[in-house]
């Protein structure tokens, strides 16, 4: 009988997590696929590893090179790198206290990521009580924010199959990856919604739940297809982004729950908060689940 190949010579077996974010069912909210101690593995190794678990995104868990910092992260989606997103934040942070990570500081986590520094929080979520939490990040600042550029809002309503009848408000709310949020009339537009094949635009739609009984809040989607992710489940930088922008203008109040991932039988849930001691910070937060537990060969 054949004895099964042994694996290449410079390849290295590290551990590896696959977690579910925003969610504590193992299978609603959004995967992340994380590689713990990655350490020596090259860009384009990061890169092809990404493209082959076909996730929205994909992490790599490093030494930090700032001392304020836990540990280092970078993020892949299919398409390319990302300096931030949310919840490839929130799972990474899930994957490395449960493989026993120690922070610094008690009850709070410091990643270290291209966007800089992300500080993280630990809550009490609606996971198994042997579990790490609920955790939540510190929203980054926004790269670029205010209005949008009428012909962009018009393109982006077109690509998604809306009418100028449907939208209420458009911001760029982008905090590395590109954002354009549009707020639109309910969460019954939201829903009707569809992302466009070939779309380069990165867009993030939101809307208030209007009857009763509702899942939550408000609904919210996200359409990437240029990064190879025609809709991401649920996202938390987008989350954050329309927050910041929404908070801040009154139409939303300090702490609300968005539903995400409906149209994709994902069930998302998202908390969000803006800080009682500064309300310049917003939290965004949700369950997270490890699902997969094992070993890569890279």
């Amino acid at each position: 009988m054949d004895q099964p190949a042994a694996p290449a010579p410079h390849l290295t077996t590290r551990p590896f997590s696959q977690v579910n974010v925003f969610s504590a069912e193992p299978l609603a909210g959004n995967p992340v696929a994380v590689v713990h101690a990655a350490d020596g593995v090259d860009e384009e190794q990061m890169a092809a590893f990404a493209r082959w678990t076909n996730l929205s995104e994909t992490t790599f868990l490093l030494t930090p090179t700032d001392p304020a910092a836990d540990y280092r992260l970078r993020i892949f989606t299919p398409g390319g790198e990302l300096p931030f997103a949310g919840h490839p934040t929130l799972g990474s942070a899930h994957a490395w206290l449960a493989a026993g990570g120690r922070p610094a500081s008690e009850g709070r986590v410091v990643q270290e990521c291209a966007a800089g520094l992300i500080t993280l929080r630990r809550e009490q979520g609606d996971g198994p009580a042997h579990d790490v939490g609920r955790l939540a990040f510190a929203a980054p600042p926004l790269v670029r924010s205010g209005p949008v550029d009428p012909a962009d809002v018009d393109r982006a309503l077109a690509e998604a199959g809306l009418e100028q009848a449907d939208l209420v408000d458009a911001a760029w709310v982008d905090n590395g990856p590109g954002w354009m949020g549009l707020l639109l009339r309910d969460a019954a537009a939201v829903l009707r919604a569809a992302p466009q094949a070939g779309s380069e635009l990165k867009v993030g739609l939101i809307g208030p739940h209007v009857t009763a009984p509702s899942p939550a809040d408000v609904e919210v989607r996200a359409f990437v297809p240029g990064l190879g992710i025609p809709e991401d489940p649920v996202t938390g930088s987008l989350n954050a982004g329309l927050a910041q922008w929404l908070i801040g203008a009154g139409r939303l109040p300090a702490r609300y729950v968005a539903a995400q991932g409906t149209a994709l039988q994902r069930a998302g849930r998202v908390h969000v908060e803006q800080g009682a001691a500064d309300p310049a910070t917003i939290w965004v937060g949700g369950d997270c689940v490890t699902v997969l537990e094992g070993t890569v060969r890279m």
